[in-house]
């Protein structure tokens, strides 16, 4: 049986914050804006059916301290402390229902369900405020059902946390009909149930055994607990939300707020309405769990699900001064905002769930972070005229860069943080034309078209400045690079697929994106530019076949030397499939691509001993989202049968016990995470599930 000792994000669209639950200890919480869990004991608990005034308790916490020696600090007032009295339900004894909305656990009379539905969200031009108000309400919603059917006597259940904000101090919450606890104005949890109770203390003990009831609100404490009491005999179900909030500005560079400011004045609004909607959220998960598991196989489906969560963890919706939205997708652990090597991974899964978000991103990359180069041939000072580009990412950790600039990129190098000019410029072609052939949106297309033809331009320059000598892949770097090189979006691996320039893996992805904007360009009347377009297409598809060696696989850098097999090779393809294009006229490349992967696709090569997929031949450095892409490319276009042994490979590196604390995780070395946990661009399994 897979373990079920692994976090997972249960998170809000568009708030960046995640109620994350799953992995033993105090490793879980309720994280707003941060790179990784909120490290917060979390308490789910019930009362013993033989002992009164002991709990046992779902195993999201560790013994809490006394902290009274702080105060009194001679010990005169020993019977202030309180003992231990909640103890874990044994691991082996729960069990845990993981899908992509919903995820429950169940042990003994308890069971716990948190309620994640993740729906569209609709384009804020066009939607009403009712559809933008329920779609972005950053609330989480709850049960705890108790079947004490079969138990004489009363027993209390009780939901709470401890908080970790050095800033704010826990507090109870009383409105009408709302009942609870939360860490200054930005995080909480409340009920709207009758019959229960609120406390605040250093241990949930003081608050469920309290001496008296009128010690419950020590306000000195962390720990915020709700509780009541289930009836002998009876089965109850209690419902409850997790809210979070943000004032005021929240991103520097460019001023915004989080865009639910438009519809909530407090988190008690938050809470207030997640309970309210509970039936309709209820009713949304159910029917997404569906939808996002269809013709899964278990082990997908569960990779699936985790991906979504952690996707929508890393997501903000922000509202600029103008009043227009503003989406992002931080990445991960790394904070980086809108990251172009990202979006492009994440485009399949935009694509089908919100369009708009895609054309959002790709307007700020041209209104704010796309800048002019010159570029050079390596170890020749002589600068060529470049072209335009975008920035590697749009900022980090809530500020905004400057414009033409990312928070990464740095001249001087020949490896991590270096420049990935060529690789943006081919992102955001691509993703331009995906995005408008796709959704047949040909108004947006025509209002780009200066900037498609200024990447046309730009992508024929690093080519090679001489158009006699051109042969359709990148073979310069940027002059922003200053005597360094380009990297790609593999930015940690070795040279096979960190180096940019005649890199195999570019050099498809280019051939992709020069027949991409050619289509765009023939579709707006644009003869010569597509003209030139499928030209180059036809080179660097040349050029490729030319690079074949004599045991059908194709050198990881083209003309180098490089002795490296790369996956990855194939991924320019998944384009063109995905717009429906008829690649008859390149089956050439197309079969060669495929006895390329059949070749290299084997242990000792690129499969690891377990038989997880190994991107490159020469490093034990594999992004998830990546074999997730080339997966479904070897299985949609290649014609090749799903890998199960792979798969359960690939569940087992999740869910090893060094990684599953980071939720989703892309970068594995060797199986273990070693970079971009806690990680949004997952969903490319997206392209797994059935059209």
């Amino acid at each position: 049986m897979p373990s079920i000792q692994f976090n997972a994000h249960h998170s809000p669209v568009g708030a960046f914050a995640s109620l994350t639950l799953g992995f033993p200890g105090a490793k879980g919480g309720l994280g707003h804006e941060l790179k990784g869990p909120a490290d917060e004991p979390f308490y789910v608990g019930l009362e013993e059916s033989n002992r009164e005034g002991y709990y046992q308790a779902l195993p999201f916490f560790e013994a809490a301290e006394d902290k009274s020696a702080d105060y009194d600090v001679e010990g005169h007032n020993a019977e202030f402390s309180y003992p231990n009295r909640i103890s874990h339900f044994s691991w082996d004894s729960i069990s845990r229902h993981f899908r992509a909305c919903t995820d429950v656990w169940v042990v003994g009379d308890l069971k716990f369900r948190i309620v994640t539905p993740y729906n569209a969200v609709p384009d804020p031009v066009a939607a009403d405020e009712v559809s933008l108000k329920n779609a972005l309400c950053p609330g989480v919603l709850m049960e705890v059902e108790v079947d004490n059917s079969n138990c004489s006597r009363d027993r209390k259940v009780f939901l709470g946390y401890a908080g970790s904000d050095r800033f704010s101090g826990v507090r109870i919450i009383e409105t009408d009909g709302l009942l609870g606890v939360g860490q200054g104005v930005s995080v909480a949890l409340a009920t709207n149930e009758p019959g229960f109770r609120a406390g605040v203390a250093w241990q949930p003990e003081m608050v469920v055994n309290a001496r008296k009831p009128e010690n419950e609100p020590f306000l000195i404490g962390s720990t915020g607990i709700l509780w009541t009491t289930v009836p002998a005999g009876e089965k109850r179900t209690y419902r409850f939300a997790a809210g979070f909030f943000r004032e005021g500005t929240a991103t520097a560079g460019i001023k915004t707020r989080y865009y639910y400011r438009r519809f909530f004045d407090s988190i008690e609004e938050v809470l207030d309405h997640t309970l309210n909607r509970a039936e309709a959220l209820i009713a949304e998960a159910q029917a997404q769990d569906s939808a996002l598991s269809k013709g899964l196989s278990e082990d997908r489906a569960s990779m699936h699900a985790h991906a979504v969560r952690s996707y929508y963890g890393a997501t903000e919706m922000l509202e600029r001064e103008d009043g227009t939205a503003l989406w992002v997708v931080n990445e991960g652990e790394y904070r980086m905002m809108n990251t172009l090597d990202l979006t492009i991974d994440q485009l399949f899964f935009e694509l089908k769930m919100n369009p708009w978000t895609v054309r959002n991103e790709l307007d700020l990359f041209v209104e704010r972070y796309a800048y002019e180069d010159t570029i050079q041939f390596p170890g020749d000072d002589t600068k060529h005229p470049g072209g335009l580009s975008f920035s590697h990412d749009m900022g980090v950790s809530n500020n905004f860069s400057s414009p033409g600039n990312s928070s990464y990129e740095q001249g001087g190098l020949k490896g991590c943080f270096s420049y990935m000019t060529a690789e943006q410029l081919l992102n955001w072609s691509i993703c331009a034309s995906v995005y408008g052939l796709r959704t047949g949106d040909t108004n947006w297309l025509s209002a780009q078209q200066e900037t498609l033809k200024a990447c046309l331009a730009s992508m024929l320059n690093r080519d090679n400045p001489n158009p006699a000598e051109r042969n359709g892949v990148i073979s310069l770097d940027s002059s922003r690079c200053f005597g360094g090189a380009e990297i790609t979006t593999y930015d940690s691996l070795d040279v096979s697929l960190g180096q940019a320039r005649n890199n195999l893996y570019l050099a498809v992805k280019g051939w992709a994106a020069y027949k991409l904007v050619a289509r765009v360009f023939s579709d707006l009347g644009l003869t010569q530019e597509a003209e030139t377009a499928l030209s180059q297409a036809k080179l660097a598809e040349a050029t490729i076949l030319a690079a074949v060696e004599p045991d059908g696989t194709m050198p990881a850098i083209i003309g180098e030397g490089v002795p490296a097999r790369l996956i990855p090779a194939i991924e320019g393809l998944v384009y063109l499939d995905y717009l429906g294009f008829d690649l008859t006229d390149s089956s050439t490349l197309v079969n060669a691509l495929k006895t390329h992967l059949e070749t290299v696709l084997k242990k000792g090569t690129c499969k690891f001993e377990d038989g997880g997929w190994k991107l490159s031949s020469t490093s034990d450095n594999s992004w998830l989202s990546k074999i997730y892409l080339c997966q479904a490319i070897a299985e949609n276009i290649l014609g090749f049968s799903p890998d199960s042994e792979a798969d359960g490979a690939h569940v087992g590196w999740l869910l090893d016990p060094t990684n599953a604390y980071f939720a989703w995780s892309d970068q594995m070395l060797a199986g273990k995470a070693c970079g971009s946990r806690y990680y949004p661009r997952g969903v490319t399994s997206t392209l797994w599930l059935s059209e």
